[in-house]
């Protein structure tokens, strides 16, 4: 029979001889086999202390970490020992209480901002110029009329203006006119707000009173069923009447089946009189051109869809791009754009041109210089940044694709989305998928409602667009410095205008007020980069959670390896103890015959003798009881074969 506890167990615990208990001979028959001790060159694969003390005096007495030592050599002086307890309980809590400081300040991924200072030959921007001056397309052209004509009797109804010969059109009573256009515009009367006097206040009013107009400008919108309307009203006549045209505008140039070609009198000849670039001359390969509804024909310098874009070499006014410009308002859309001048934006080659976002007006007879410095911005992805790569990663659809993602590309695009589920059609101002309609009232009724309770929505970001478009990771910008000047000057101007008459067809009543200038150059080749870099990286933590480590124990990465033994030993000795309990409890004699045949072969020389009488005597009452049932919890400790028992009185049958 074999006894599972007869040799050296999985801990590795080593038995302890037993000093009080001696072999008795129990009967005729073989001696039991007594095992052997080990002796001092014998060593087990793996070796476990036996108790927590004898593991920490190990441990103190053997590790490289400083004051350890203390607390087993000044053992007999328990002042001494208390106190360098203490004080090391204290350093390893400070210690472990600076790396929970590093580990948050790492986990918080801080960046720091590098600012580096470069000189190259640059790639000149894109410019984008448009004429401040919309056209009327054939197509449109009765619609336009007719909304020409409303909006005169409007004015002359609500302001007493005859606008019959500032618009060219023809006098009509309004109620003739009222009922081909929805959403009239109307005076909207507000109470006004009356302080309480006291009325027995002595004191006289001084101030004159002003005869105030407390109304509002306005025209309303109603859902589909009509069941909700609201006023889309504004404290200025000039803000309204012109929100209110340009709303019906937007319906009328719905009805385009496409964008016609510009006509031959908004020719870029017509628009630009002169372009030079690097002191050359410009060609038509150096420009794009595409209509605006608002800023009219606009025309893209050193677009990237250009033959060869751009290099600047030299900063300067003369190493940069010089357009003389014609201003003149031919009056297409008076009631539309009401500046007069151009609009000019500066951009990104991959970036298309938002005019409403980025653009400056030019003034007519005003020479405009605009400087330029490049910057440069690199951000951080990952953990460090909610910045984004290429867009890929944005829950928003590119709508303007092949342009590259920015974050206004992103935001245009997301108010596009939003308006083709929630209204049914597409704001003509931006891009749109195939398939889907511009708004028009003739066809969405309620497109206007819808349109401005979600322009509401999205100016307080209930929509979700600035959430949802990041920033991208890499930027680059152009900060712009302007300077004004009078052109042409009084001494040059006649010859000026005089040339333009001759080359250019170039006729106006105030010529002045028909031209203008435009230079953009770099102010210098240097340009600025600011790129970002972790502020703690892993080379950083570690040399700090070293130099803590030292600070307070001046020891090594072999002293970590130390305390991560001593964590390990004290796991196997908590698990060793209580797997013993657990089968001296489970496993205990007289809990049925596995546990009494595992007493039965233990060897009698492990049983202490208090629970072990001799034979000879035995108590009275107990002769015929059998040892085993007596006996205390097996002691595992050799793996021997047990011989068969001879003694009657260790038999395991019944008494």
């Amino acid at each position: 029979m074999w006894c599972p506890g007869s040799n050296l167990g999985k801990s590795g615990f080593l038995p302890e001889p037993m000093k009080e208990d001696k072999l008795e001979e129990l009967g005729p028959g073989p001696e039991p086999v007594v095992p052997q001790q080990p002796t001092e060159e014998e060593e087990a694969l793996i070796e476990f202390h036996r108790s927590y003390r004898e593991l920490f005096q190990f441990f103190c007495s053997n590790t490289t970490i400083h004051g350890a030592i203390r607390l087993v050599c000044s053992q007999h002086n328990r002042m001494k020992t208390v106190f360098w307890a203490v004080l090391w309980l204290c350093a390893f809590g400070m210690m472990y209480w600076q790396f929970g400081l590093l580990f948050g300040e790492y986990f918080s991924y801080p960046i720091s901002l590098n600012i580096n200072l470069n000189s190259d030959k640059l790639v000149f921007p894109a410019v984008t110029v448009c004429t401040l001056n919309p056209y009327r397309y054939k197509e449109i052209k009765e619609g336009l009329e007719e909304l020409d004509r409303i909006t005169e009797q409007t004015l002359f109804d609500l302001y007493k203006y005859n606008s019959s010969k500032a618009l060219g059109g023809h006098p009509r009573s309004r109620r003739d006119l009222q009922g081909s256009l929805p959403h009239p515009l109307e005076r909207l009367q507000v109470p006004p707000a009356r302080s309480q006097r006291s009325v027995s206040s002595s004191m006289q009013d001084n101030n004159p009173q002003v005869n105030r107009k407390d109304w509002k400008i306005g025209f309303q919108l109603c859902n589909q069923n009509k069941s909700d309307c609201f006023y889309q009203t504004y404290s200025s006549g000039v803000d309204a009447v012109r929100e209110w045209y340009r709303f019906h505008y937007i319906n009328i140039l719905a009805r385009l089946t496409g964008i016609p070609p510009a006509p031959e009198e908004d020719a870029l000849g017509n628009f630009i009189f002169a372009c030079r670039f690097n002191q050359e001359s410009c060609n038509q390969a150096n420009y794009t051109h595409f209509h605006h509804p608002v800023y009219g024909n606009c025309y893209t310098f050193n677009h990237k869809n250009n033959s060869h874009l751009w290099m600047s070499s030299m900063p300067g006014i003369n190493n940069g791009l010089s357009l003389m410009l014609r201003t003149e308002q031919k009056d297409f859309i008076p009631l539309l754009s009401t500046v007069t001048g151009a609009r000019v934006m500066v951009h990104g080659q991959d970036e298309p041109a938002f005019m409403d976002d980025g653009g400056f007006n030019l003034r007519p007879g005003v020479e405009t210089s605009i400087s330029m410095r490049k910057e440069a911005l690199d951000r951080l992805g990952g953990d460090y940044s909610d910045c984004t790569q290429n867009g890929s990663d944005v829950p928003v659809e590119n709508l303007y694709h092949p342009a590259n993602y920015t974050q206004q590309v992103c935001i245009h695009s997301c108010f596009q989305e939003n308006m083709i589920q929630k209204c049914g059609c597409a704001y003509i101002f931006y891009p749109s998928r195939k398939g889907v309609e511009f708004c028009d009232y003739r066809k969405h009724n309620s497109w206007g409602y819808c349109y401005y309770k979600l322009l509401d929505a999205f100016s307080s970001d209930r929509l979700g667009c600035f959430t949802k478009c990041r920033k991208p990771c890499s930027v680059t910008s152009y900060q712009l410095s302007a300077g004004y000047s009078r052109w042409p000057s009084v001494t040059s101007q006649d010859w000026v205008f005089k040339m333009l008459s001759q080359q250019n067809n170039y006729t106006s009543t105030n010529k002045r007020d028909g031209v203008a200038k435009l230079n953009i150059f770099f102010r210098e080749l240097n340009y600025k980069t600011n790129s970002e870099s972790p502020s703690v990286t892993m080379v950083t933590l570690l040399s700090n959670l070293g130099s803590q480590w030292s600070l307070w124990f001046g020891s090594s990465v072999l002293s970590v390896v130390e305390m991560a033994e001593l964590v390990f030993d004290l796991l196997v000795i908590t698990f060793l103890m209580l797997l013993r309990r657990f089968r001296s409890r489970y496993w205990a004699p007289g809990r049925g015959a596995r546990g009494a045949g595992e007493v039965a072969c233990t060897p009698v020389s492990s049983f202490p003798s208090r629970f072990c009488p001799h034979p000879s005597s035995p108590p009275p009452g107990l002769a015929a009881t059998p040892p085993a049932l007596a006996a205390p919890p097996p002691a595992y400790a050799t793996l021997g074969h047990c011989p068969p028992p001879t003694d009657p009185a260790y038999d395991l049958g019944d008494p």
